[in-house]
């Protein structure tokens, strides 16, 4: 917007640095349709804005800091003081691999490795036995372990995603929602999942 608003001589460097600040890293490229390879990523990051986060009137009996993870919803709550908290859009597990309970943050990662579980190799042929972290690797920029489950609260790299069921049991946020959530959540979070 503030290109239209530069003088014409202007409104290319105007947009240099637009694009500097807050284009897609050199190499990438958007695109509005789900991403082809790669290096696209997709313009639209979620599918409505109810999903984007924002804090919110929550009434719950949980303690703050307490983690609320409604899968029917799509949503994760991160309870706050005073009746609030702060709401962030999932995706979660499709249908036959949903799940409930209540687990406590036992490990955080930053830029998490992906060694799929054996389970995942008999419906999936073909997943790597390793992948190591970084912005091609499903698990996101950051994970939350729960407990002694396979289970985890990651970012993606589809974050088109979010709002679906369509894990294998993990919870799916916006690589920038899940740096937000590690940031604000130590490891002995209480995670209750319905």
């Amino acid at each position: 917007m503030l290109a239209m608003l530069a003088t014409p001589a202007s409104a290319a460097s105007k947009r240099g640095f637009l694009d500097a600040m807050f284009g897609p890293p050199a190499g990438l490229e958007l695109t509005r349709a789900a991403p082809a390879h790669q290096l696209q990523y997709q313009t639209q990051y979620v599918r409505h804005p109810m999903f984007l986060r924002q804090v919110v009137n929550y009434q719950t009996r949980e303690t703050a800091g307490t983690l609320v993870v409604d899968t029917r919803r799509h949503f994760l709550y991160l309870v706050l003081p005073g009746g609030k908290a702060m709401r962030y859009g999932i995706g979660v597990a499709r249908t036959g691999f949903e799940w409930n309970g209540t687990h406590r943050i036992t490990a955080k990662r930053e830029w998490p490795s992906w060694t799929p579980p054996a389970e995942m190799h008999v419906r999936q042929p073909g997943l790597p036995a390793f992948m190591p972290g970084g912005p091609n690797n499903p698990m996101g920029a950051r994970a939350l372990y729960l407990g002694s489950t396979l289970y985890r609260i990651h970012g993606t790299n589809e974050p088109w995603s979010i709002g679906q069921s369509v894990s294998s049991g993990c919870i799916r946020m916006t690589n920038e929602d899940v740096i937000d959530l590690y940031r604000r959540v130590p490891v002995g979070a209480k995670v209750v999942v319905i």
